[in-house]
């Protein structure tokens, strides 16, 4: 397997106008569905040919699924690898099976290990040992080793095109090895210095190897500080380490500490996008398929989280049910009352996103969460009494009742000071015992907030006004 995933060569790459951004432009979109819908080949070749790689799977996820095919179809005789690593995971699995086994064969063999295995890791069993069985016995090996790994270790995300050296070389005998071999990465960054045993003692910069003398010895001039990634860490905890610390690339070690591959900056730059887009979808519910996916499978992923909200509906409902004579007496009650529970919702959300946000920087930590929580206790009391004096005032101007426009004021306060603090305490926690708190916090967040707030606001209701 070669290494030009993600990194096509320059001349491949589409030319865009003077001050227009990179990416598929409508007009491109609109010409090309146009040739699909009308069978014009040459019209398509013509139009798709200088698109990247990564521009190609786009067009591919924007389009019908009909179009799609159709598209795909015209561009597997020479279809350019890299796209199928582009592609998302749904699209992706739709269009794989759609290849023949030479044209996979030949996809698979171009592509990086790392993204050979996330193309081929859709296939059933059966399929990955027929398509394995047809490809050269290193690259082979790779491959089913890759394939053990857990889906977003770092197993899975490393490749193992690297280099290598031991540490009795000097920078001559090192830069005559990287000339004469003809099986070494399009491209990497450092070169690792390794033991009689394979395992990494430390690394040498390319720009730092050219810029010495031959006769240096690589013992004297390699790095020693390493950043080892263990093969089952996780993918988030591997971002984390490229951001701390400013890392090209990391060597990948198994549980032996032998080296046996490197994870590059271009990697983990998805790794943290794709972290960042699950931390937003999750927050709302959905997963990062719900818009290629089916009407069905989208359906039945998100009733799960309707059906938890469904329930903190359901304790917020019995809250109002303690005080349907109270809400009987003063019908005012049943106007104001979502703005208490919304108001506090509101907050309680505003909260959470922060602490959701500061763990996954791990800005957020034990040892300072008891100062995170207050201080979002004391922005929610701050805000609260604004809220207050503004809907009290008009709540009075509305019903020219002072009572309820008290309650209503004090109501305010009351719910948005716990929203702050569920929503500051509440994804620690969560985090604390194993579970994301991205999904799982904001059931919590608005159950909270609800019940608080209908019930402060009913109870004090109760007493004052009836």
């Amino acid at each position: 397997m070669t290494e030009e995933g993600r990194t096509p060569d320059s001349a491949a790459r589409p030319r865009h106008r003077d001050g227009e951004s990179g990416g598929l432009q409508q007009e491109q979109v609109r010409a090309i569905v146009d040739a699909i819908d009308q069978s014009d080949a040459a019209r398509l070749t013509e139009l798709t040919s200088p698109l990247h790689a990564a521009d190609k799977a786009d067009l591919l996820e924007v389009v019908g699924a009909d179009q799609r095919a159709a598209l795909f179809d015209l561009w597997r005789p020479d279809l350019d690898p890299d796209v199928l690593a582009h592609l998302v995971e749904t699209v992706r699995d739709a269009l794989v099976p759609r290849l023949t086994r030479e044209e996979l064969v030949r996809a698979v063999d171009h592509l990086d290990t790392d993204d050979a295995v996330y193309v081929i890791e859709g296939l059933d069993p059966a399929e990955q040992q027929e398509l394995l069985d047809a490809i050269p016995a290193p690259d082979r090996a790779a491959l089913r080793e890759g394939l053990t790994f857990e889906e977003d270790s770092a197993g899975r995300l490393m490749q193992r095109e690297l280099v290598a050296v031991p540490a009795y070389w000097s920078v001559g005998h090192i830069i005559d090895y990287l000339r004469a071999s003809d099986d070494l990465p399009d491209e990497f960054y450092d070169v690792f210095i390794i033991d009689p045993q394979h395992r990494p003692v430390g690394t040498i910069r390319l720009s730092r190897l050219v810029r010495n003398q031959r006769s240096v010895m690589v013992r004297d001039l390699m790095d020693r500080e390493l950043r080892l990634v263990p093969s089952d860490m996780d993918q988030e905890e591997v971002a984390y380490l490229f951001s701390q610390y400013g890392l090209a690339s990391a060597p990948v070690v198994d549980r032996a500490g032998r080296l046996i591959g490197v994870i590059t900056h271009d990697d983990v730059a998805e790794v943290i996008a794709e972290e960042a887009e699950e931390d937003i979808l999750h927050l709302g519910g959905v997963g990062e398929t719900d818009f290629h996916d089916s009407v069905f499978r989208t359906s039945r992923k998100r009733f799960l989280w309707l059906f938890c909200n469904l329930g903190t509906a359901l304790s917020a409902s019995f809250v109002i049910s303690l005080f349907h004579e109270t809400i009987a007496e003063l019908v005012a009650l049943a106007a104001l009352m979502p703005i208490v529970a919304a108001i506090g919702g509101n907050a309680g959300t505003q909260a959470m996103t922060v602490a959701v946000r500061a763990l996954a920087t791990r800005d957020l930590a034990p040892t300072n969460a008891f100062r995170s929580v207050r201080k979002e206790v004391l922005v929610a009391i701050i805000n609260g009494v604004l809220c207050a004096v503004l809907m009290g005032a008009i709540t009075w101007v509305r019903y020219e009742n002072w009572e309820l426009a008290g309650v209503m004021a004090v109501a305010m306060v009351a719910n948005l000071m716990m929203a702050g603090f569920s929503g500051a305490l509440i994804p620690v926690t969560l985090a604390r015992v194993g579970v994301d708190p991205a999904p799982a916090a904001g059931v919590f967040i608005t159950a909270i907030t609800d019940m608080v707030g209908f019930f402060v606001f009913l109870g004090l209701a109760f007493l004052l006004l009836t």
